[in-house]
């Protein structure tokens, strides 16, 4: 029997040997986790990297096609750059083709225009002497209408009233129309002729004698008739008419067989008819 106080050896073996199992069984178990887990992820990681990699192929293969569609547009732009260039270089050619034509055009223009230049000039010496020449004509003119208008004379009329001055030829009443101090109305009235308007009032030849330079005519005014009988050539004849009881006179420069010619006068302010226009 062992001794009092003494334990048994054999027991404290068997609990050494059933610590280590445990202990060697638990750290398989974690070794066989830890495995598994590596095995997983380094699957998940394979799964990636094969992924990425296929995405790479594809930029890889996108990025091929972009290069040679590169390369296809430079050879094209290239291309058109060399049409470009002809394009550029014709058009260059024609501007400079267009400008001397231009300066060609602009330097006849200038020489026509020195030559018209001088041809106005010359005209506006022949213009200047024209000019020169009017003037001195229209002062001829201007004295000669003065001498005609000091020539003539004034008288009285058939009424007993003092006339204006007489014209007794064409070139006298031109003289008169010239001054302006009065209307003149030409005539000619022929015998045998209905009343003929003249101004405002109506004439009408009934008679003449050559010979002797008389004639007879009708005056018809304000809607009355009176008879102007024997009146003598050049003589002024005389009437009133108008609200104004204005002064008309008629003068008459020539007397034939069935004719007279002459004029009549009328203040400056009396009535002008639509139709007739004072000379």
């Amino acid at each position: 029997m062992p001794e009092q106080g003494e334990q048994p050896a054999v027991y404290h073996s068997e609990t050494h040997s059933n610590t280590g199992k445990w202990i060697l069984i638990a750290v398989a178990i974690a070794y066989v986790a830890a495995s598994a887990y590596f095995i997983f992820d380094q699957h998940g990681k394979l799964d990636k990297v094969t992924q990425e990699q296929a995405a790479s192929q594809k930029q890889i293969a996108d990025l091929t096609k972009r290069m040679q569609s590169a390369e296809a547009d430079s050879e094209t732009l290239a291309q058109q750059q060399g049409m470009t260039k002809k394009e550029l270089a014709a058009r260059t050619a024609e501007l400079q083709r267009q400008q001397q034509a231009a300066s060609a055009r602009s330097a006849a223009q200038a020489e026509e225009l020195k030559k018209d230049v001088g041809a106005v000039a010359g005209e506006v010496g022949n213009v200047k002497t024209d000019v020169g020449g009017v003037k001195t004509d229209v002062a001829a003119t201007k004295a000669s209408l003065e001498a005609t208008i000091a020539k003539l004379q004034s008288t009285v009329g058939d009424l007993n009233v003092q006339s204006g001055l007489i014209a007794n030829t064409r070139s006298d009443l031109e003289a008169l129309k010239h001054r302006g101090d009065r209307g003149y109305y030409e005539f000619t009235l022929l015998k045998g002729a209905k009343p003929q308007a003249i101004s405002t009032v109506a004439l009408q030849l009934k008679k003449t004698d050559p010979k002797r330079g008389k004639y007879t005519l009708n005056v018809t005014a304000d809607d009355k008739t009176i008879e102007k009988k024997d009146r003598n050539q050049s003589e002024p004849v005389q009437f009133y008419t108008g609200r104004e009881h204005m002064l008309y006179e008629l003068v008459v420069w020539t007397v034939d067989k069935n004719k007279i010619t002459g004029y009549l006068s009328t203040p400056k302010n009396a009535p002008v008819p639509v139709t007739a226009t004072p000379q």
